[in-house]
């Protein structure tokens, strides 16, 4: 079968996502076998297809000859989108994130004739909500039953070739007073009260105990993004929480940040009440932050054969997941958002079918180059 980019990168966007990927897996998974490809779907969801000398094992065996893995993901955000063209314009939900970049690693996957290396494609099912599946490849690698020298993740990046990206941490400071009467609040500690010092508090958090300015990142953000506190009108609140967002850079860890965080703001707090910070409960690590050296080959050869410029990625990914265990390049067609606002994500999501052909010849290219 040849296969056709832009029919597939269709039936792709017409095929709804953002509820449950199996209608879209089967599609991907149908697409490889009728290329030739021997699919498997492992145990977290993810779509595996091997081609090389290591294609029976995920493994070369030989050291010398590289082993690299084109990543993207299946699943999409809600509402599902309608599949439009206009011309070389494709409009729907997850035309550029990531059914654009899936399709372009596809075409790749399937051009690319490795000689001496090892081509993998693992395709991830749930990177817009919890990563399980792109964990799952990373135990793998941190117990050694997966050994890989390169990532490349497909994301709406422009065909720029992204090196780093902040993280993201989500999480709940919880201020503890006691409750009272509100016609004699002065016999209780009200809570919400304390929340002035502590958002000031957060203000000087990386100023004075952060990771300090990443050379491509640049700082790294603390955001209160809710405030639920109080009960009734007439009681002096107890208790009062604030949900935050963390965009971490490099050399930070969540259990790091959340340690270094209670111990600063617990220095704001008013006699007589507490606090504590707890980072919200995953069944996967949270989005690290990540960079990758800008001249490592798979950057080198990725940014040559697209002209892109090499630059960071303007979201946490996954790609945080792999960049642990080997150089990891974020790398696609399409844009997070343009100069009339948000793409990705939005009704208004798009991509360019050009740019998403140009994708796969570069990443055809670079590959040639390297397996």
């Amino acid at each position: 079968m040849t296969f056709d980019l832009a029919t597939f990168h269709e039936r792709a966007v017409r095929t709804p996502s953002h509820e449950d990927v199996d209608e879209m897996r089967s599609l991907l998974v149908e697409t490889l076998e009728d290329a030739g490809q021997d699919p498997t779907v492992d145990e977290a969801g993810n779509v595996l297809a091997t081609r090389g000398p290591g294609a029976a094992g995920g493994d070369s065996g030989d050291a010398a000859a590289p082993h690299l893995v084109l990543n993207t993901h299946i699943d999409t955000v809600p509402p599902h989108v309608p599949y439009e063209r206009d011309g070389d314009v494709v409009r729907g939900r997850g035309a550029c994130d990531a059914k654009g970049p899936l399709a372009a690693l596809l075409s790749a996957f399937l051009a690319v004739e490795p000689t001496d290396g090892t081509l993998t494609l693992a395709i991830t099912p749930d990177e817009e909500t919890v990563q399980s599946g792109a964990a799952h490849l990373a135990s793998r690698m941190a117990a050694g039953d997966l050994s890989v020298d390169g990532f490349l993740v497909g994301e709406p990046t422009g065909l720029d070739v992204c090196t780093a990206a902040r993280g993201q941490y989500e999480g709940t400071i919880t201020i503890t007073g006691a409750a009272a009467h509100a016609a004699t609040p002065e016999s209780g500690a009200n809570a919400i009260r304390a929340v002035a010092p502590v958002l000031q508090a957060m203000e000087t958090f990386d100023e004075e105990r952060g990771p300090g300015d990443h050379e491509s990142l640049g700082r790294p953000t603390l955001t209160p993004t809710v405030i639920d506190g109080g009960e009734t009108s007439n009681q002096v609140p107890e208790i009062c929480e604030i949900t935050f967002d963390r965009r971490p850079v490099p050399p930070e860890t969540a259990d790091e940040f959340r340690a270094d965080l209670e111990e600063h703001l617990y220095q704001w707090m008013p006699t007589g009440m507490d606090l504590r910070v707890e980072l919200t409960p995953r069944d996967s690590p949270f989005l690290g932050a990540f960079a990758t050296d800008r001249e490592d080959p798979l950057v080198q050869r990725l940014a040559a054969a697209s002209g892109g410029d090499v630059r960071p990625f303007g979201a946490a990914t996954e790609a945080s997941f792999f960049a642990e265990h080997a150089p990891t390049v974020v790398f696609g067609p399409g844009n997070l958002a343009d100069d009339d606002g948000a793409v990705a994500h939005s009704e208004r999501e798009y991509v360019h079918l050009s740019d998403v052909e140009a994708t796969a010849a570069a990443v055809q290219t670079a590959l040639d180059e390297l397996v």
